[in-house]
Order: structure tokens, then sequence, then C-alpha cells
């Protein structure tokens, strides 16, 4: 991610705001928990861009606006006892469960409100974990059960990224078998952090992946920007289609599926940093990105339903709405700026969120909601315009976030990785 917090000898050093929080004040140390990024030595003063092409480069959005002014949002605890929890997701099977992929290899499984003493998967014997390494994505197949599959995005034991599936017997519906991994995708990593690691379907069944630009700081090897890696991108695969002597195949419509010129036919989207976590909008389609910055700005991102592939959202030219590479000079019509964005006086690490789609809170409605692991605020945009937008503060927290998901019923859940805790959304005003 770009600034988790660096754990060394058990000590979270929040990269994007130093080693302190936003209000000089560390984020709390957990053995283990993820380091979204390294010190920053780009400009720390971005000229601001003069304008975002984001408006011009989207279609019409057509889902009804939301107003989040006077909006409260509250988190429940449903379940404690997780080690450090980075994903929570349903299997859409009408079992009603939730699974918590957990940062050191196993999946846990929480029913009616408890947790499940057994695992459902255990591979922590493949698995390098610690930083911003481990077991970092997890997404069920859309007809899961009818395909027993499902697909998680780990760092292996050489800390190299591996998209695996795996399958579930219906017999045991509760323990998958570690013995049936079939690996996908395999990507080196440079450095060991920026890894990314969200695995989501799309409503076109096709899997996206999303990817950090490698590591280290400034992304030194130019990856967010070059076509010819999958480093510092959103991919795009057919997981139910394999071609060639690959385990997917390529969806015809990515921008680059003829390979040609070098360029990776995966590629979805480009011009990101550490996309940490994505989710689609379960109503319009939208995809929502949440990347995180390197010295100055958290940002979060839009790909719209009706808007072909091949966006470039700008890293390292730009962090956010303002200048990285070159410190000024670098607005470009190309590029597509977020929709909105902190600064690193409010956090360090943006989590990406969900728009809520859920009918029990109802003040939430259509709104989406995102957090910053590090200070533990928490924010609602309107999603139904492609305007730039400040985000409107809906709760200060103790939390430090991690991920956020849904229910079946469309439900928001978080996880807090320092806390090991599960938690529900709820919102009045």
């Amino acid at each position: 991610m770009r600034p988790f917090a660096i754990v060394a000898a058990a000590v979270l050093l929040v990269a994007a705001c130093g080693s302190a929080g936003p209000n000089g004040t560390a984020a709390p140390a957990r053995s283990g928990s993820p380091s979204f990024g390294t010190p920053s030595s780009g400009p720390t003063t971005p000229t601001p861009a003069a304008s975002s092409p984001a408006a011009a480069s989207a279609s019409a959005v057509t889902s009804p606006a939301f107003d989040p002014a006077g909006l409260t949002v509250g988190f429940d605890n449903v379940v404690t006892g997780l080690d450090s929890p980075l994903a929570v997701v349903n299997a859409h099977d009408g079992s009603g469960r939730l699974f918590i992929a957990e940062q050191g290899g196993q999946i846990r499984i929480v029913r009616d409100g408890a947790l499940v003493a057994r695992p459902f998967l255990d591979i922590a014997d493949r698995i390098t974990s610690g930083g911003e390494r481990g077991l970092l994505g997890l997404a069920f197949h859309p007809r899961f059960p009818t395909d027993p599959r499902f697909f998680v995005d780990y760092t292996d034991v050489n800390g190299d990224t591996r998209v695996s599936s795996f399958t579930v017997d219906p017999a045991q519906p509760d323990r998958a078998d570690a013995a049936t991994e079939k690996r996908l995708l395999f990507v080196k990593q440079p450095f060991a952090n920026h890894n990314g690691g969200a695995v989501v379907f799309g409503p076109d069944g096709d899997l996206y992946v999303s990817l950090g630009d490698g590591g280290s700081g400034g992304d030194p090897m130019g990856n967010g920007q070059s076509l010819d890696t999958l480093l510092g991108k959103i991919l795009r695969i057919d997981i139910d289609h394999p071609s060639g002597d690959r385990g997917y195949g390529i969806p015809t419509d990515n921008p680059y599926a003829d390979g040609s010129g070098g360029r990776r036919p995966e590629i979805w989207l480009t011009g990101l940093r550490n996309p940490w976590r994505i989710s689609f909008d379960r109503s319009t389609g939208d995809l929502w990105i949440g990347d995180v910055g390197q010295a100055d700005w958290e940002e979060i991102d839009v790909q719209r339903a009706n808007v072909a592939g091949g966006t470039n959202f700008g890293w390292n030219r730009m962090e956010g709405n303002h200048c990285y590479q070159p410190s000024n000079g670098c607005e470009d019509p190309a590029l597509t700026l977020p929709v909105t964005e902190y600064g690193h006086d409010q956090g360090c690490t943006v989590i990406g969120g969900n728009v809520y789609r859920g009918s029990a809170q109802p003040a939430l409605g259509g709104g989406y909601v995102f957090a910053d692991y590090c200070s533990g605020r928490v924010w609602a945009i309107d999603p139904s315009t492609n305007d730039f937008r400040k985000p409107t503060l809906v709760a200060q927290t103790n939390h430090n976030f991690a991920a956020f998901g849904e229910d079946e019923a469309g439900e928001l859940y978080a996880v807090d990785i320092s806390g090991g805790t599960l938690l529900r959304l709820t919102a009045k005003r």
C-alpha cells in the first residue's frame, strides 16, 4: 500500500506521515501489520494541477445524488480475535457467511456473528507475511458454489505476487482444500512494499487484480507509466476461458489485448501507485479505487462502468491532483484525476471503501465511504458526480482500518488490523 506502516522489530513506522500520525502521535504498533510505503524523496509541496480531465473523460453518471452533510457513521463490534485481518468478503451463496483473510495466510469464517474456530483455508507455509506482504486479497467466483472456486492474492515465500484459485468440496462447505491450488498469475516484485493485492470480480464476470508500482519510493523504475509491466496497474482477466499457456484469457476489449509493442494485454487501468483496496458499486458497476499516496496526498479514483479501459490515473507524474514528477508543469489532458483527496495532515494511508447499497442504514444510502489507516478518520462523498469534491468527515475513530467489505445484502463491514476486529457500519443523521 503506499504508506501503511513499515513493521520492523514490531514497530509500525507510517511512511507517508513520517514516523508519527497526523497529530504527531505514532500509529499503534502491531507485529506483522502492513506497511503501505516508504519515506518520500520527492517534492513535499506539490503544485496543484490546473484542471481535472475526469469529468470530461467519464460519461454521465445517472445514480441519484447523495448528500453526506450531517451524516455520522459508527462501528459496532461483530467479532474479535482475528489475527491481522486484511480483507472481508461474502461468498454470495445464500449462506450469510463472511470470510476474513488474515495476513499470515489463513481465511476465517464468521457465521451468525460468531467466528468459526477452524480456518476455512490455511496456506501460511506458502506465504511471506509482515510489512506489506501476506495474504492480501480474496474473491469468490460469481457463480459460487456452482463453480466451487475462489481466488486469492498473496506474496509467496520469495516475496513475489501470486494469484491462485482454490476449490471447495460442496460436502465440506466450511473447509477449502489447500491441495487444489492452481496458480494463475505470477508477478516478480522488485521491492517489499507496494504490492497492492485486491482481487474482485466485476459485473462482467472478469477478475480484476490491483498491483502497486513495485515499491521503494517515488516509483524509481517508472512502472506506473510503463505498459510493458503489470506493476502500477489494475488488471482484468477472464478466468473462465484460459488461452495459450496462460491459466486465464484476455478479454477482447482490454485496451492492449493484442499485446503489440510489448504492452501487457492484462492491463485495464494504469498510472497507479498502490491501489490497496478497490470495489465495484453493485448498482452502477463503477469501479472505485483507493490509491495510497507518496508524500502528501491520498486519493480516490473512479472508473465508470461505461468508460473503456486504458484510463491513466497519473502516477508518478501526479500525486492526487498535484504535480509530483516534474514538480510543476505536469498537466496533461490524457490523465484522469481523482474525484477526491486528502492531505497528510489528515492521515497517511487511504483505505478504499464501498458505495452503500444496503437497506439497514438508510442515512448512508448511495454514499461512498472510505477511511484512513493511521488516523482512523472516515469520510463520505457523493459518488454520482465526476466533479472533484472535498470529502466530508463522518467519523473519528481509534481503529486502524485495513479494508471494507459487503455482506450478501449490501451491508458494510470493516476490519481493524491492529485490534483484530470485524466491525459493522451504522449511520445516522
